[in-house]
């Protein structure tokens, strides 16, 4: 197969999407939405945190069931935008209606629902996304071109959250003229959040081609077909994908829950106001972003492989420390340290899927890849609700994530080849 030429304007618009998409996790689902909720709608910390946990996992749940056979359909059909647009659209409404939820506990079934839709369509829609990345650059650049994507994404969510600060938390009469007495300078997120991905995603679907398809998948049976005889190559024939997979999705809960409780940690354990919250986001942000482009270039010459165990390694230890300091500049200090290494691991897994997946099947093995990211994502909410509400330490709960990086470590290390 030749290799795809390195298209300047398709790779930034590509880009360009994970800057648009990324106000959603940096706005709703860490720093700003999810505070929100647990701190001003539910009738306390402890239970907002138990039930947003529930609707996180409710979506890990629906996650699991969609995305294997809309992954047969992105490999089979090559109609990876179309797609796009429909998910990316239905999470843009679903987080409009977040305006709607008043800080008084009548309103948190709108949160929780809203949230879930919008949570689901903002996973469904990486599918498709992903699914683009091998036809951008040749092998040589896609740990380069993942890594800008990322880092680019956390500026997207650095800049998203200093419009909210500026516009909205800060001043005393918000623009827009907006009533903070009914918490509309936080609602806001919503409307913004949806706006945000609309106008940034829009280059993609000019300049970024659909990869051929490679079969047409005319129903719905036949696109499990399609996936059942996925899983048996990978069973046969391509053992290290298949061990990355399931290292991928072990890990992946450990990531999913630090995005979705970070904030609700750092404003319950250290009683940070919304507007530290932003200002914490903001400077995490900025420092993920920096690590996510400057192992953009690791990833290439050194590999994915160790990038991802540095990447791992290092939310262990740092992890580790957070969840026993007691002091708020303590907290600060090693929050910024732990930033440069959230991204890497990310985009040096998505670059590493690219590296280990057959030629012809690439999109239906970045479904896959989504599915081994979500299958079991439900599992890390879970254990932390579950042991916040047990022990009611917010500290406990935190304290499930780090076997999640651990173990996904292990198998990283164990089951893949040396250098990839």
């Amino acid at each position: 197969m030749t290799a795809p030429a390195f298209d300047r304007r398709a790779v930034f618009a590509w880009c360009l999407f994970d800057w648009a998409n990324s106000a959603f996790p940096a706005v709703i689902t860490t720093f700003v939405f999810a505070t929100y909720v647990t701190q001003a709608v539910a009738p306390d910390p402890v239970s907002g945190a138990t039930a947003w946990a529930g609707a996180t996992t409710i979506a890990g749940f629906a996650i699991a069931l969609l995305s294997p056979l809309l992954g047969a359909f992105a490999d089979s059909s090559g109609r990876q935008k179309l797609w796009l647009a429909a998910s990316a659209s239905t999470m843009a409404v679903a987080t409009t209606a977040l305006w709607f939820v008043r800080p008084e506990p009548a309103s948190l079934s709108l949160a929780l629902a809203a949230f879930t839709i919008a949570t689901v369509a903002f996973e469904v829609s990486i599918v498709f996304y992903n699914a683009l990345l091998p036809g951008l650059a040749p092998a040589t650049h896609t740990g380069r071109v993942s890594g800008w994507g990322w880092g680019l994404g956390y500026a997207g969510g650095i800049v998203c959250l200093a419009v909210m600060l500026v516009l909205f938390v800060l001043p005393e009469r918000p623009w827009l003229g907006l009533d903070k007495a009914m918490a509309e300078h936080v609602r806001i997120a919503g409307p913004l959040t949806a706006a945000w991905l609309v106008l940034f995603a829009a280059p993609l679907f000019l300049f970024v081609a659909d990869p051929p398809a490679r079969r047409r998948a005319a129903a719905t049976a036949g696109g499990w077909r399609d996936l059942l005889d996925t899983f048996r190559l990978l069973r046969r024939d391509h053992r290290a994908l298949a061990w990355f997979l399931v290292a991928n999705m072990i890990w992946s809960n450990g990531l999913t829950t630090l995005f979705g409780f970070g904030a609700i940690y750092a404003a319950g354990t250290f009683g940070m106001s919304t507007q530290e919250v932003l200002l914490f986001g903001i400077a995490l942000n900025v420092t993920a972003g920096l690590g996510a482009f400057g192992f953009a270039w690791v990833d290439d010459f050194l590999g994915s492989k160790p990038t991802i165990a540095i990447g791992l390694a290092a939310l262990i230890v740092v992890g580790a420390a957070l969840l026993v300091v007691d002091s708020k500049s303590t907290f600060w200090i090693l929050a910024l340290a732990i930033g440069p290494f959230l991204g890497p691991v990310q985009a040096a897994g998505r670059t590493l899927c690219a590296r280990l997946a057959p030629e012809d099947r690439r999109a239906q093995v970045f479904g896959l890849y989504a599915l081994s990211g979500r299958v079991t994502a439900f599992l890390g909410p879970m254990a932390l609700g579950a042991v916040t509400a047990a022990t009611q330490s917010q500290r406990w709960g935190m304290a499930t994530i780090l076997p999640f990086f651990a173990v996904g470590l292990w198998l990283l290390l164990s089951k893949l080849p040396g250098r990839v």
